[in-house]
C-alpha cells in the first residue's frame, strides 16, 4: 500500500481552506453599512411612531422599500447580502462596528443641533 505523499495533503488542506469568491451581487462592505445605517434609522422611524404594532409593520415595509430604492437594490440583494456576511463573523462585526459609530455619531448631531435651537 502507498503512502500519502506529505505535499499533496498539505495542497489540499490550503486548497480547501481558501475563502470562497464573493459572488458579484453581494454588496460590498461600505454598500453594507450604508444600507443598513437607513435600515436602522427606518426601523428607529416607524418603532417611534404612536401607532399600532400592525400600523408600525406596515410603515416600516414601505420605509424599507424606501431604502432599497435609495440605494437601487432589491430586497433580495440585501438578504443575500446579509446571509453572505453572516457566514463571516468577523467581516459582520467590523460591519457593524461602522453602523453603530456612524449612528452614534448622526445621534450626537442631531442632538447638538437640537440644543442650539
Amino acid at each position: 500500500m502507498k503512502s500519502i505523499n506529505p505535499i499533496v495533503l498539505i495542497l489540499i488542506f490550503f486548497i480547501s481552506c481558501s475563502e470562497p469568491e464573493k459572488p458579484e451581487y453581494i454588496l460590498n462592505e461600505e454598500d453594507m453599512v450604508n444600507v443598513l445605517i437607513d435600515i436602522h434609522i427606518a426601523e428607529g422611524i416607524s418603532s417611534s411612531l404612536p401607532v399600532s404594532f400592525d400600523s408600525s409593520g406596515v410603515m416600516y415595509s414601505l420605509l424599507e422599500k424606501d431604502v432599497f430604492t435609495k440605494h437601487e437594490i432589491t430586497d433580495s440583494v440585501f438578504t443575500q447580502s446579509m446571509l453572505y456576511y453572516l457566514q463571516y463573523p468577523e467581516s459582520m462585526d467590523d460591519i457593524y462596528a461602522r453602523v453603530v459609530d456612524s449612528l452614534s455619531m448622526k445621534q450626537a448631531l442631531y442632538k447638538s443641533q437640537k440644543e442650539n435651537q
